[in-house]
């Protein structure tokens, strides 16, 4: 059981609100963003996670899904200091949960806690419920489709790969991948993807979009859109609108 008590909003950021919630004794925080339109609608929500040694006031900034998706309700959350799984051994900066069961689990119940924060709060399209995350936050987010398989419309992973990719239920994906990532390295990347294009019974040959993305058409329509570019762990400006204009179209009433 998540025991959950309501912090007041502390400071605004770029129209964003910070809240910190007691779970199970551990005060966790994020910024989140409401659509100022009022109106009786149905709000999707899309969840953002930095990557490891990141903060939620940079994800404000990097991911600024409440500017390129004003209609939608957007959380940024805050990891605490975790075991780095490439970097930081002494656990020293904020991060997440590798697999189930790491550090009793308490980014899921971090998750978990903040889903029903938000219900109490607005309008919930529960049909339309979406996580992105960079490196260890991409890591995590596949690790929220694994288990929690009925409750994304799709995901957007970046600079991402790995054990976390074990999905029990096919879902649209959006992956970025650095041919020359340094730390998650393409090789593993593209293995990553292939069992997500399996899982989601995509055609084995995609279809070139841009310079950048390679769409794999799903006949289960959960397709896989892989955005390649050729630089290294970042994340550029123009993925991450993409996975943005990719998610909402799985928008469901």
């Amino acid at each position: 059981m998540i025991a959950i008590a309501l912090g007041l909003a502390m400071t605004q950021i770029s129209e964003t609100e910070s809240v910190t919630l007691d779970v199970n004794g551990t005060q966790r925080q994020f910024y989140v963003y409401f659509p100022k339109t009022k109106d009786a609608k149905l709000r999707p929500v899309v969840f953002a996670f930095h990557g490891h040694g990141g903060n939620s006031r940079y994800s404000v900034a990097k991911f600024k899904v409440n500017k390129l998706w004003p209609e939608a309700i957007s959380i940024y959350p805050q990891g605490l200091p975790t075991v780095g799984q490439l970097t930081d051994p002494k656990g020293e900066k904020n991060g997440w949960q590798g697999k189930a069961g790491d550090n009793d689990d308490r980014d899921l119940k971090f998750f978990d806690a903040m889903l029903k924060w938000v219900h109490t709060k607005a309008q919930v399209n529960d049909k339309a419920v979406f996580t992105m995350g960079h490196s260890n936050g991409g890591g995590f987010t596949y690790l929220l489709w694994n288990t929690h398989p009925d409750t994304f419309a799709a995901i957007a992973p970046f600079a991402a790969g790995g054990l976390a990719v074990r999905g029990k239920k096919p879902i649209p994906v959006f992956h970025v991948s650095g041919r020359n990532d340094p730390l998650v390295k393409f090789g593993m990347q593209s293995r990553s993807l292939d069992y997500v294009r399996k899982l989601d019974e995509c055609e084995p040959e995609g279809k070139k979009i841009g310079e950048f993305m390679t769409r794999f058409e799903s006949k289960i329509n959960t397709p896989v859109v892989w955005y390649v570019h050729e630089g290294g762990h970042e994340l550029p400006e123009d993925a991450l609108a993409e996975s943005v204009k990719f998610l909402k179209t799985f928008v469901k009433e």
